[in-house]
């Protein structure tokens, strides 16, 4: 059936649009909803097998469901690879006030669920990614950090270079280097290879590679594992 285009109807923005949803708590309910109706069909097999005779077909058929999930479930997981964790994510999302780690960030048993499908998957990455942004940072600063005390060479690499940079400044500052742009351009030059060979021959980028490795994958399973749950609108930094 073909509606009549409405000449008073208004287009809606998607930014404006998932806004709405995430006010009015519809998001929340949807992910709900999709996990409660996800249950009830799994459940359904199972109880039939009870209440059926134990036939060779009945125990075919339960193990050709058995494998059904589990394939389904293994598709589910690969598509989180697939996402694009960061592509809603703006830099208004990390002004407001960090969720509280016990009760927002890592809740309680029943605040994890498996994503019935690769959609519910995607729809939780994204809206988690935005409420938990600053939480995500934090974590990401603090695997870091214990890759550069694991790594003591790392961690003199990175003090090297922030060492030559103030080394830096202090000449600008006392030379004059602003009068002087090709002067001021050739040492910028020196500097990014000075600092190019700390950062390569004392594995910096090692510690760096291995800390945003290990938060992008808590990320990602944290995120699509998570249920979406109603929260506070976060307060915006003024």
């Amino acid at each position: 059936m073909a509606f009549s285009p409405n000449p008073l109807s208004l287009s809606v923005p998607d930014p404006a649009f998932e806004s709405w949803l995430r006010d009015s708590g519809y998001l929340e309910l949807l992910d709900h909803r999709t996990s409660a109706a996800a249950s009830s069909s799994a459940s359904v097999p199972s109880s039939a097998a009870a209440t059926s005779s134990a036939s060779d077909d009945i125990v075919s058929s339960i193990t050709a469901g058995f494998f059904a999930s589990l394939l389904s479930r293994l598709v589910t997981v690969s598509s989180l690879l697939t996402i694009n964790p960061f592509s809603k994510l703006s830099a208004d999302d990390f002004s407001g006030d960090t969720p509280p780690w016990t009760t927002g960030f890592f809740g309680n048993c029943d605040s994890y669920s498996f994503p019935s499908s690769s959609q519910q998957a995607r729809m939780r990455v994204h809206e988690n990614i935005k409420r938990f942004a600053r939480n995500y940072a934090t974590l990401f600063i603090v695997f870091f950090a214990c890759a550069l005390y694991q790594m003591p060479l790392a961690l003199v690499g990175l003090l090297a270079s922030l060492a030559l940079w103030e080394l830096f400044k202090f000449c600008s500052d006392r030379w004059k280097f602003d009068r002087h742009p090709s002067m001021r351009k050739f040492s910028i030059g020196i500097g990014q290879c000075a600092t190019a060979v700390l950062l390569t021959f004392l594995n910096v980028q090692m510690a760096l590679f291995s800390a945003l490795a290990i938060s992008y994958s808590v990320m990602i399973l944290h995120a699509g594992f998570r249920k979406l749950t109603p929260s506070k609108k976060p307060s915006r930094g003024r």
